[in-house]
């Protein structure tokens, strides 16, 4: 398998686990999170950006991190780095 794991929030149940991977072979970070509610799902469905399609897209989902994991974050991004992923 590919994923090198990086975290899992230390302050979750056992019953949730937002967690943090990094796929090497595929290069991308991998997050594990809270679904939304709908007001925040909508929320972001309604932003506009220029150049860009407004609403989720359906292999697209929106997930939610908890704030006190981006240590865990910056750690996948620089194994990312460290790796030569782009």
């Amino acid at each position: 398998m590919s994923l090198l794991f990086i975290g899992i929030d230390p302050e979750t149940g056992d019953k949730q686990s937002p967690t943090v991977w990094v796929d090497q072979a595929k290069q991308e970070l991998v997050f594990q999170g809270w679904k939304p509610n709908p007001e925040l799902e909508s929320e972001c469905a309604a932003f506009e950006m220029p150049g860009h399609a407004k609403g989720i897209p359906e292999d697209e989902a929106v997930v939610r991190i908890p704030a006190r994991m981006t240590h865990m974050i910056r750690e996948a991004c620089d194994a990312v780095e460290r790796a030569h992923i782009r």
